[in-house]
């Protein structure tokens, strides 16, 4: 039987990658990204928050803030490099 901790720690990381997906829209393809880098950002936060001893905004042995923040900022970044680039006009 798997953790309660990691399926409460899934969930949190998969509702990230959802919600962030709703927000910026796309394709399946884009919602299996950002719920994979979700995933990684939630657990690369939580690694980070072990390592540095962060405790603010702690449920049980979860560490949400560097989590959260982490899972963030790579989401931002997997957005920014599956955007296309922004077409302009040309006035000729």
């Amino acid at each position: 039987m798997p953790n309660p901790v990691f399926i409460f720690a899934l969930i949190i990381a998969t509702m990230y990658g959802l919600g962030f997906h709703l927000l910026m829209g796309g394709n399946a393809r884009r919602l299996a990204l950002f719920v994979a880098t979700s995933w990684f950002g939630f657990w690369l936060g939580q690694y980070i928050g072990s390592a540095f001893e962060i405790n603010l905004f702690k449920i049980g042995i979860i560490r949400l803030l560097p989590a959260t923040l982490i899972t963030l900022a790579l989401l931002i970044f997997a957005h920014l490099l599956t955007s296309g680039p922004s077409r302009r006009a040309s006035r000729r």
